[in-house]
């Protein structure tokens, strides 16, 4: 199954039809219809980090499916962390776990992983 077709339920009209919300503690980041699908290949940081790692490497993961943002104020509910190489990540507001995604210093857009939230109606 691709990527895409793993989302597929989750894509109308290039838009998220559900809420999107943190997959740990369940807040609400997004509202349905808010993020616009996008895919670009970008390496963001592993949500959990390996304790043999030196402090200065970071495991990473190449992730490729994102609800574009292009203002910040459309999240209900988001945090932000560390910046690295021009982007801001993304964590989540309540439980500060991610990173769920990053922001873009450069275009001010901000990108969901599709693979680190949680799709719900509720």
């Amino acid at each position: 199954m691709t990527e895409v077709a793993k989302f597929a339920e989750q894509i109308t009209n290039d838009k998220n039809n559900t809420n999107v919300r943190c997959q740990f503690c369940n807040s609400l980041m997004l509202k349905a219809h808010e993020g616009k699908y996008c895919e670009q290949e970008i390496d963001v940081p592993l949500m959990v980090q390996s304790k043999d790692n030196a402090a200065e490497s970071l495991s990473t993961e190449t992730l490729r499916n994102f609800w574009q943002i292009d203002d910040m104020m459309t999240f209900e509910n988001i945090g932000f962390s560390h910046t690295v190489d021009g982007r801001k990540f993304l964590v989540c507001a309540d439980c500060e776990r991610g990173p769920v995604g990053y922001h873009e210093l450069a275009t001010k857009r901000c990108y969901l992983a599709l693979q680190r939230v949680v799709h719900s109606e509720k």
